[in-house]
């Protein structure tokens, strides 16, 4: 972004209205370029992963690497799509939005209309698709609407992936004909907190693979076609890891409790006070590089196949 606006501003024609706007046309390309990224790297995941050339050590440097890469680019997508709905020629999704930030976003809105396009993509998959019951409470300020500051395209994309998530677990474990039990969503609005809770009765997965749905070369769908002639419900297996990269950008949190057999809860956790709402972003050091040289941790307890002692990040 800098070299591009010395660039600009280095140009014969030196009027600030002309540097602005060759510099917001060089942000929005280099939007619409960088738009498949997720899905190229995805794609070339699948590649090295079906390769059989990844062993442990590596694995865990890939996921480190792109947990730092995929924050990174989360934050830089925000700030080049701040500045060219406030200072160029992109609309703002609401006229009550500054920029990408919605200063009172209804979080219901948000949440049903994630459900409602994640039941299109079920009902073209597989005819069928749950229901949802929606609960809403704020704690903060009873019988009054619950609303908080917040970019609603990342609370979007953390429910539409764990509405997809929940119905494909759902239709299949109860079967494509069978009368489906409902997702419940609740959502509460506290002093400090957003929380969400997503319930589905799905099935669960084990205890022993929990933390690995959060891997991004981990996934229990089959690879999407790569033709992009359908919209892939699942099969990627960056959905989860990169939503909890949306919910911990801005000090928020999201975590899975399964239970085999009946099903899982999605808990995201997202500040409720703006002003709480730092960014969260990797810093770039020595020892960051000898992350990702370095290799496995040799364990240091005793059968820690399926457990894990400290921080996982």
């Amino acid at each position: 972004m800098i070299r591009i606006y010395l660039s600009v501003k280095r140009s014969p024609n030196k009027g600030y209205y002309n540097y602005c706007c060759r510099f917001n046309d060089q942000l929005q390309i280099i939007l619409k370029r960088h738009s498949n990224v997720v899905q190229t790297m995805a794609e070339g995941l699948i590649e090295l992963k079906s390769s059989g050339g990844v062993d442990i050590g590596s694995e865990q440097s890939i996921q480190y690497f792109l947990d730092r890469f995929y924050l990174n680019r989360i934050s830089i997508r925000m700030l080049q799509y701040q500045h060219l709905v406030v200072f160029g020629s992109v609309l703002p999704e609401s006229p009550n939005h500054v920029g990408c930030i919605d200063p009172v976003c209804d979080v219901t809105s948000v949440v049903q209309d994630a459900y409602e396009n994640a039941r299109f993509l079920c009902d073209r998959y597989y005819l069928n698709a749950p229901q949802l019951e929606l609960d809403c409470l704020n704690a903060l300020s009873p019988g009054k609407k619950l609303s908080v500051v917040i970019v609603p395209s990342h609370l979007y994309h953390i429910m539409f992936e764990l509405f997809k998530n929940a119905m494909r677990a759902t239709v299949e474990h109860i079967g494509m004909d069978e009368d489906l039990p409902p997702i419940k969503v609740r959502v509460v609005r506290g002093n400090e907190d957003l929380s969400i809770k997503l319930s589905d009765k799905g099935g669960g997965v084990p205890r022993s693979i929990i933390s690995r749905l959060f891997d991004y070369m981990y996934s229990t769908a089959p690879p999407p076609p790569r033709d992009g002639s359908q919209a892939p419900l699942a099969g990627y297996g960056y959905g989860l890891p990169l939503s909890r990269l949306y919910a911990r950008y801005f000090h928020g949190d999201m975590f899975l409790v399964s239970m085999e057999g009946y099903g899982t809860d999605a808990c995201v956790y997202l500040k409720a006070v703006s002003v709480e709402a730092q960014e969260v972003l990797p810093i770039f050091s020595a020892s960051s590089k000898q992350q990702l040289t370095r290799g496995p941790l040799i364990g240091d307890w005793t059968g820690t196949t399926h457990h894990h002692f400290g921080p996982r990040l």
